[in-house]
């Protein structure tokens, strides 16, 4: 057994580190080509992004040194003319401005002072200050030529200055310089949802679609740097040393550099930009790598597990099959001797049901005749004075008989025959009240018949004890579902209750009324008793509790009642009047053919 077990556990052992050498294999698979897949997108935006900026800078490259050959700036230079110099260098770069595109133009002297410029009516304007410290005015005095991206010391708005030498005779005159506003390129890679940027040769992303990257260096700059960049007030204003790094060096996979952003990694792509030294940065965002590593390392598990779980089930399988084979005979000896017991606990039931079904009948049965009990000696009274009645009318009949008064015999065996009619009357609702018929399916019931009858019944008790006893009952009422004999038991029972209720009450009376709505019949029973105590009312529906003493009640009259209104649909409910004594109601559903046949269905 231990080595059946020891068994079991290397083979789940081999089978959790095949799973995970195929998970992680399929990973990384996954991951290097969805890697280079997106190095491929980001090379192909870098190429694309080239050639924008690059034809972007194309468009004013020459426009410095064209500019320097007009007249107007040469003489401004060199302050000839019959009228002022300037105010035609002014209009003629304002033209020559607002026809190119170009962001500003404007001319600065040897000594680096701006003496004309296309924002001279402006406020702003260039016109006045000294820009012999920016690197593009002494590389356009030293080398003919300058270019340089800064923000703009007066303006505060970044730009690329492209500058060109103005010579006359060989001899340096001033710079000529166009700042073009390259911030249409970054609007449009932030419209198309780019992570696109261009870096300077010190790596401080100066342009960029995204602005978290602007004015940041991609790695961290040094002492000279930040030295240099002051001394060039190239960002001026910008506290580029207090800026994090956009990719620390460890970052760096395959020579790619990894940019860390608050929603994810990217992997950013570089690429030159001659001959300024920028560089052209190009990022998409990793997570798509890794989540579809993630998925083909899952798949592959999936697929490993499925595999081995194949192996497992065949071979289970041929292990159940050998199983099954030897089980079928004790399988179909355990099922005939389970059949067989089925069999004889069915039938046990069955007869179980049958003896409580007889069980409940004798109790319905023994709280009627309970009830004939409590009304025998008023029914005794209602019979034996009709009876007393009758003897003394054919007594009269024959006296009239004899003194040969026709009419008045007539008249005294008319009334004869109302006794007796009377007395038939009574002995009927006795003998079908106290009947064993069986009650059969729900059937359509008048409440209003049912509630005379028992009424009849109670009469003799009600008139016995001085009770006044009101009947109040809506003007066609609807049928309810139930059994006539049955509702009789119940009201006989319930108004039986409210009349020994007033025994003590100085007025002693009970009011039967019955009304519909859309749930059905409501009977109210209500008494000007002393009503239930809190205690009594919450064991009123236990079999065999009573409140009277030993032998005038078995206790089963409520319980029986509330049984019997249950099995039509309907519900009895005990409560306390404000005004003293108790109400009874009786809610019974209308009758429905549908209904009635499915709790047949259900009985």
């Amino acid at each position: 057994m231990q080595s059946i077990q020891r068994h079991r556990v290397w083979l789940g052992l081999v089978a959790v580190f095949v799973v995970l050498g195929v998970a992680l294999g399929c990973w990384r698979l996954a991951y290097l080509r969805q890697f280079g897949e997106v190095e491929r997108q980001v090379q192909d935006r870098l190429t694309i992004n080239l050639r924008s900026v690059e034809s972007e800078i194309e468009r004013f490259r020459y426009l410095p040194g064209v500019i320097g050959q007009d007249g107007r700036v040469v003489a401004t230079l060199q302050q000839r003319g019959s009228t002022t110099p300037a105010e035609a260098a002014n209009l003629y770069l304002q033209a020559v401005r607002d026809m190119s595109g170009a962001d500003e133009l404007y001319v600065l002297n040897l000594s680096g002072e701006t003496i004309a410029a296309s924002n001279w009516n402006e406020p702003g304007s260039f016109v006045g200050h000294n820009y012999a410290f920016r690197p593009y005015f002494l590389d356009a005095m030293a080398m003919g030529s300058g270019r340089f991206y800064a923000v703009g010391v007066t303006t505060g708005k970044p730009g690329y200055f492209l500058s060109s030498r103005v010579d006359v005779e060989g001899q340096p005159v001033g710079v000529v310089v166009a700042k073009v506003d390259m911030g249409p390129l970054a609007l449009t890679w932030a419209a198309a949802g780019e992570m696109s940027a261009v870096a300077d040769r010190d790596g401080i992303v100066f342009l960029s679609g995204d602005p978290r990257w602007n004015y940041r260096p991609l790695q961290a700059l040094t002492g000279d740097t930040i030295e240099l960049l002051q001394a060039e007030r190239r960002y001026d204003g910008v506290d580029i040393a207090a800026a994090a790094p956009l990719a620390p060096p460890e970052d760096a996979v395959a020579g790619s550099l990894l940019i860390n952003l608050p929603d994810d990694t990217y992997l950013l792509g570089r690429r030159a930009i001659e001959p300024d030294g920028w560089q052209l940065l190009s990022a998409l965002p990793l997570e798509p790598v890794e989540r579809e590593a993630r998925l083909m390392g899952g798949l592959a598990a999936l697929i490993a597990i499925l595999g081995l779980g194949a192996l497992v089930f065949a071979n289970q399988r041929r292990q159940i099959v050998r199983l099954k084979l030897e089980q079928n005979v004790i399988l179909e000896r355990r099922v005939a001797e389970r059949t067989q017991a089925l069999a004889h606990e069915v039938e046990e039931r069955r007869r179980t049901e049958a003896e409580l079904r007889a069980t409940q009948e004798n109790l319905i049965h023994a709280a009627k005749l309970a009830a004939l009990g409590r009304m025998s000696a008023a029914i005794v009274h209602e019979v034996s004075q009709p009876l007393s009645a009758l003897d003394n009318t054919l007594a009269a009949a024959d006296l009239h008989a004899q003194r040969d008064a026709p009419d008045e015999v007539h008249r005294t065996l008319g009334n004869a025959r109302n006794l007796l009619r009377r007395m038939q009357r009574t002995v009927k609702h006795l003998r079908t009240f106290s009947s064993r018929r069986d009650p059969g399916p729900p059937e359509a019931v008048n409440i209003a018949t049912v509630l005379d009858a028992a009424l009849d019944i109670v009469a003799p008790q009600a008139r016995d004890g001085a009770v006044r006893v009101e009947k109040a009952v809506g003007p066609d009422l609807p049928r309810v579902a139930g059994n006539a004999v049955r509702l009789e038991q119940v009201f006989i029972n319930l108004v039986l209750n409210a009349i020994e209720a007033t025994a003590e009450a100085d007025k002693r009376e009970v009011r039967v009324t019955a009304l519909s709505d859309e749930r059905g019949v409501s009977v109210e029973i209500a008494d000007t008793g002393p009503g239930i105590p809190q205690t009594v009312r919450e064991r009123l529906f236990e079999p065999f509790f009573t409140t009277k003493s030993t032998g005038e009640s078995l206790g089963l009259g409520l319980s029986i009642s509330r049984t019997l209104v249950e099995e039509f649909g309907g519900a009895l409910r005990f409560d306390v009047r404000p005004e003293g004594g108790t109400l009874v109601s009786v809610v019974l559903p209308l009758y429905r053919a549908e209904a009635a046949h499915k709790r047949l269905a259900s009985a």
